[in-house]
């Protein structure tokens, strides 16, 4: 895939620098997108009162998140998640701005869940985004849980 068909994906999913969309596959049913960031990158401290700036990378961990439906096709985001060594909080996973931390989910999946269960049965949420009834519940646990340490 071109440089011009992987830069529409980057900007059809609000990816802001570092992040961008470096390879894409499809197979007739479903779309996996990888996402990346360039060796040099820096990121911030994780710990939302440090004041340390953008910090080296550690390691990352590979992820993947079920994203909304490209047309009538499943997609997926794939990522290397970094995590940053700060000099004041030691070694922390970086949030990103598509996901909740620990969800398997976009954020844009979560909320099309979200909507879709104030008006239908999960078990009907389910069956229209494809994914199991016990996924959808938790991910609306998890969505509706208050996130310890923040206001």
């Amino acid at each position: 895939m071109g440089e011009l068909e992987l830069g529409l994906f980057t900007a059809a999913l609000g990816l802001s620098a570092p992040w961008r969309v470096t390879r894409t596959e499809f197979d007739g049913a479903q779309l996996d997108l990888w996402l990346d960031f360039p060796r040099s990158s820096r990121f911030p401290c994780p710990a939302k009162d440090c004041t340390q700036g953008e910090c080296a990378l550690h390691d990352t961990a590979d992820k993947t998140w079920r994203h909304r439906d490209f047309f009538q096709h499943k997609a997926f985001l794939h990522a290397r998640l970094p995590r940053v060594r700060c000099p004041e909080h030691g070694v922390g996973q970086i949030e990103v701005s598509w996901a909740r931390p620990g969800s398997g989910f976009t954020m844009l999946f979560e909320v099309m869940g979200l909507t879709l269960a104030k008006a239908m049965a999960v078990a009907k949420v389910a069956e229209m985004v494809r994914e199991y009834d016990t996924r959808i519940w938790r991910d609306l646990a998890g969505a509706r849980a208050p996130r310890r340490g923040r206001r």
